[in-house]
C-alpha cells in the first residue's frame, strides 16, 4: 500500500474495531435458557416451600423442574430455529425463481433501493447491473435487501437447542444449591437464587447498551415478581389441604 497513513489507520483499526459474536442463535438461548432456569426453579421452591414442603419435597420438586425444563426449552429452541431457517429455505427458493422469470425487473429494483439509500442514479444503476452479473451473488444482495437475511449467519438449531439446555440446568441447579448441600432453609435457597439472578442480569449488560446494574436489578425484579406469586399459591394451597 502506497498511502503510509491510510495503511497505520487501517492496523489500528483492525486492533480497535470489534463486534461481538450475536449470531449463530447462541447468546440469546443462552441467555434465556439461564435466566428461565433460575426463574423458574425459585419459583417452584417458592410455591412448594410455601406449602409446607420440607428439604427432600423441595429437591426432588427442584430437581424434576430443572429436567423437564431443559429438554423443553433445548427442543422448543431446536424446533423454533428449525423452523425459521425452513421459512428462510422458502423465501431462497422465491427470490431465486422470481430472478429467473423477471430478471431486469429485480435488477431495476435493486437499483431502486440503492438510489433511496442516497446513491446517485448513475451508481445505482452500474452497482445493480454489476450485482446481476453473478446470479448467486444477486441472490443473496436481494435476500440481503428485501428479507434482511443473510444465508452466511443463519442460526444453527443444534447450537440454540444446546446452549438453551445447558444454560437452564446451570440457572435452575443454582437456587437448589444450598438445599442439595443439606440446608433447609427457604430464605436461604431464594437468597442465593437471588444473587444468581443479579449475576446472570450483570453478565448480559455485557452484551447490550445497559448499566450492569439496571440489568441486574430488572432480573431480580422478574424473579422476585415470580417467587411471591407462587408463594402465595403454594401457602393457599398449604392451608387448604392442611
Amino acid at each position: 500500500m502506497k498511502d503510509p497513513e491510510l495503511a497505520a489507520e487501517l492496523a489500528e483499526h483492525q486492533q480497535d474495531h470489534h463486534h461481538r459474536d450475536v449470531s449463530g442463535g447462541w447468546l440469546r438461548a443462552a441467555t434465556f435458557g439461564a435466566m428461565d432456569g433460575l426463574v423458574t426453579t425459585i419459583a417452584l421452591i417458592a410455591g412448594v416451600g410455601g406449602g409446607g414442603a420440607d428439604r427432600d419435597l423441595i429437591v426432588l420438586t427442584g430437581m424434576a423442574g430443572v429436567g423437564a425444563g431443559a429438554f423443553s426449552m433445548a427442543l422448543g429452541e431446536f424446533a423454533s430455529v428449525g423452523t425459521q431457517n425452513d421459512a428462510v429455505d422458502a423465501e431462497v427458493s422465491v427470490e431465486r425463481r422470481e430472478l429467473a422469470r423477471h430478471p431486469r425487473a429485480e435488477q431495476y429494483e435493486l437499483a431502486r433501493a440503492y438510489r433511496e439509500m442516497g446513491l446517485s442514479e448513475q451508481t445505482a444503476a452500474a452497482v445493480a447491473r454489476e450485482v446481476h452479473a453473478d446470479p448467486e451473488l444477486a441472490l443473496r444482495v436481494h435476500l440481503t435487501q428485501e428479507l434482511g437475511v443473510s444465508l452466511d449467519d443463519r442460526p444453527s438449531p443444534w447450537v440454540a437447542a444446546t446452549s438453551s439446555f445447558a444454560a437452564f440446568v446451570v440457572g435452575g441447579i443454582i437456587p437448589l444449591v444450598t438445599f442439595l448441600l443439606g440446608y433447609s432453609s427457604l430464605v436461604l435457597g431464594l437468597a442465593v437464587g437471588g444473587l444468581g439472578l443479579l449475576v446472570a442480569g450483570a453478565l448480559t449488560s455485557r452484551f447490550t447498551s445497559r448499566t450492569w446494574w439496571g440489568a441486574a436489578l430488572r432480573q431480580l425484579a422478574f424473579g422476585a415478581l415470580a417467587a411471591c406469586a407462587t408463594y402465595l399459591v403454594g401457602t393457599l394451597i398449604g392451608v387448604a389441604i392442611v
